[in-house]
């Protein structure tokens, strides 16, 4: 087997940045395994790795473009399209504003470093403002917190996992995500480990999660009462004089402030709410404050929920007031060698510089909730979304309320979709514009090395050559944009600006190129994190702002909230959390045979004493109900569960007509985001409420 190659790059399904070592002969993979001499995963590797060479051999995979006619989808030019586009785009904003035009970007744009460094391009082209992405359905509140705390929604503190005493983890489960935003892969590793050097792990979480079963302690807690329960925490802090700010404490501003939010909130007053005693949550406060290191984690679970943006304003406030903020073993910041924060202490931010149409929904970070979307399209009127162009996503299964936001795509007057597969949202699309995939791109982590738990830098080439008539994804929005303005082609390049910012980085005086990047294929290390917020925080002043006003008056939505009352629901009794599952990420790996083989995921997780009271047995079909609609799908009882609690896994669904990805049709499950309402939303932060649904549940 002498022409037997090997090839080492980074996965980039998922945010662990995991590094592969893929041996290849004429075209066909012979093996995906974890590159040992990558300095940062060092060998891990998560199942979904080694479906990278079905997404690049699927038959369904779409490789031309494809126009919709009245007796169906008919393969056209890529000239042809670009043409049509613009056409049709110029025309609706000529007639209609240039607001007219809305653009989503899916989860797999933040992978894509082509994309993600030629996007700005193809925003000024278009020239709208309706933005959206599926950040608003996912993390949001991290962004808004670090924005008003430290001036920039990019300068994200991360858990400094590698070296802390003690790890408090609340609605995360990152043995399964491999740490979002927490890019740290082999997390299962990195827990234990702290247990062997003497720390204590605690996962506060409905489900007694997969990682909640690795930890020393677990919490159930009543779904959206975390934010109650952090309270609780920065009280008992407060009231046992456990406050201890460390080398920031001069640079804390608004404290007493903050003293004077907390005092309604005692363990004694909010326990009940959270499903939990006080005597645990004074015992929690009093662990981390005595830690030698400790961090607070939080992520899906407090984000996606009506109260989010309080959550992760009360992580970053835990890690403060008990002296782990910029320390080794507390919240950290990565120095990465392309940087996405450099240059911008001082600037406003752009949270509220814009109100959705109809809502009146904040704009943040140039985009608007995904949760105003199908409103935007469907509500007649002068700033009405009349087209669309979707990019690398599914919100018909991924975005709050997708069956409403379906009929909102089916009445636009035009429709583009740039993706790979013929799917439950580019069904409605007009033209759709497939690009390259995975083993045909090159990859460099223009994000999430900005999340990592430690600093490194690669840059993988592509492994299989693009044909002549496929194009990427970055040379689709290039094309566009040139036939959007009429301008000629400057030759910039995603690899040209990327080494710049290489060379213009905070390593580039040590050498950082891309050049030696190329040289490299196993990655640069960088080095552990180290305390660097003084350098890094981007307040005018340098200040952190413990205490910023829109989080305190935020305070009397949750008391108005009755979460603490305890106020019942009769009609729809049942909380709905979703779960994430280590075979899948998000709506598009469906189409992997390897990942979908074996018994269906798509289940109801519910308690063993709930499912007695309806009469539900394991295995049962139940038909899950909510205001907006309802969905069957089969009973697992399992007493991981909270009480009065259900658990459904999200990226299902994949039982419409009129798609083409026969894998996941095969074991399409059900959406959950048919039963959740985009109008339930976190008001601070516009992100998507997922989390805490009420809806109601019998046997089908």
């Amino acid at each position: 087997m002498s022409d037997t190659k090997t090839h080492y790059r980074t996965c980039n399904i998922c945010e662990a940045m995991c590094g592969l070592e893929i041996r290849h002969q004429g075209g066909e993979i012979l093996s995906i395994k974890g590159d040992q001499d990558d300095p940062f995963s060092r060998g891990h590797i998560c199942p979904k790795a080694v479906a990278l060479q079905d997404f690049y051999s699927d038959p369904d995979r779409l490789k031309t473009p494809l126009r919709r006619t009245a007796n169906g989808w008919q393969e056209m030019s890529w000239r042809q399209a670009f043409e049509e586009i613009a056409s049709r785009f110029r025309g609706i904003q000529q007639e209609h504003g240039q607001n007219a035009v809305g653009v989503y970007l899916g989860n797999p744009n933040a992978h894509n470093f082509g994309n993600a460094i030629m996007l700005p391009r193809f925003f000024k082209a278009l020239g709208t403002n309706n933005r959206y992405s599926s950040a608003s359905a996912d993390q949001l509140p991290h962004h808004v917190a670090s924005n008003y705390m430290l001036g920039a929604g990019m300068l994200i503190p991360i858990p400094d996992i590698d070296h802390t005493d003690f790890m408090l983890i609340i609605g995360a489960n990152p043995i399964v995500s491999n740490g979002s935003l927490m890019t740290a892969p082999g997390v299962g590793k990195r827990l234990k480990a702290i247990q062997q050097r003497g720390g204590k792990v605690v996962v506060v979480d409905p489900r007694r999660t997969e990682t909640a079963k690795k930890a020393d302690q677990h919490l159930f807690i009543r779904p959206e009462t975390d934010a109650l329960f952090m309270l609780a925490l920065v009280h008992a802090l407060f009231d046992e004089q456990l406050v201890t700010l460390g080398h920031l404490e001069s640079r804390i501003d608004g404290l007493d402030l903050l003293a004077d939010a907390v005092k309604p909130y005692a363990p004694e007053t909010v326990a009940e709410a959270c499903g939990m005693s006080a005597t645990a949550i004074r015992k929690l406060a009093r662990e981390m404050a005595a830690a030698k290191s400790a961090v607070c984690y939080s992520r899906m679970g407090a984000s996606t929920q009506s109260f989010g943006g309080l959550c992760q304003w009360l992580n970053n406030v835990l890690n403060i007031l008990t002296g782990n903020f910029d320390r080794r073993g507390g919240a950290m910041f990565p120095q990465p060698a392309f940087d996405l924060v450099r240059d911008k202490k001082g600037k406003p931010s752009s949270y509220g510089r814009y109100e959705s149409r109809v809502r009146k929904l904040p704009y943040f970070n140039n985009e608007f909730p995904v949760a105003a979307l199908a409103d935007e399209i469907l509500t007649p009127g002068e700033g009405q979304i009349r087209a669309m162009i979707t990019i690398a996503g599914n919100p018909a299964l991924s975005a709050p309320g997708g069956v409403r936001l379906e009929e909102a795509f089916d009445s636009l007057e035009f429709m583009v979709a740039v993706d790979i597969y013929l799917n439950e949202t580019t069904r409605h699309a007009d033209i759709i514009l497939p690009a390259t995939t995975g083993l045909e791109v090159s990859h460099f982590d223009v994000f999430f090395n900005s999340f990592a738990v430690r600093n490194t830098a690669k840059f993988s080439e592509p492994m299989f050559e693009k044909t002549p008539d496929q194009k990427h994804d970055w040379e689709i929005l290039r094309d566009l944009a040139l036939h959007l303005t009429g301008l000629e082609d400057d030759g910039v390049t995603p690899e040209a600006m990327l080494d710049l910012g290489l060379r213009h980085g905070a390593y580039g005086k040590h050498g950082m190129s891309l050049e030696k990047l190329k040289a490299t294929p196993h990655g640069v290390d960088l080095g552990p994190l180290q305390p660097c917020l003084e350098q890094r925080i981007q307040t005018e002043d340098g200040m952190i702002r413990i205490a910023p006003q829109l989080y305190l008056d935020d305070l009397k939505r949750l008391d108005d909230s009755g979460l603490l009352q305890l106020n019942q629901n009769t009609d729809y009794p049942f909380s709905m959390i979703s779960r994430r599952l280590p075979r899948s990420h998000n709506t598009w790996t469906q189409n992997s045979h390897r990942l979908v083989k074996g018994k269906n995921p798509c289940t109801m997780q519910m308690h063993s004493a709930d499912a007695e009271k309806l009469g539900l047995e394991d295995g049962q079909t139940a038909v899950v109900a909510s205001p907006t609609g309802q969905i069957q799908l089969p009973v697992e009882i399992n007493d991981d569960m909270f009480e009065g609690v259900i658990s459904i896994p999200q990226g299902w669904g994949h039982n419409r007509a009129d798609t083409a990805m026969s894998v996941a049709e095969g074991q399409p499950g059900v959406s959950m985001n048919d039963v959740t309402d985009s109008q339930r939303i976190d008001a601070l932060t516009g992100n998507a409420a997922f989390n805490g649904t009420r809806v109601a549940v019998q046997a089908a």
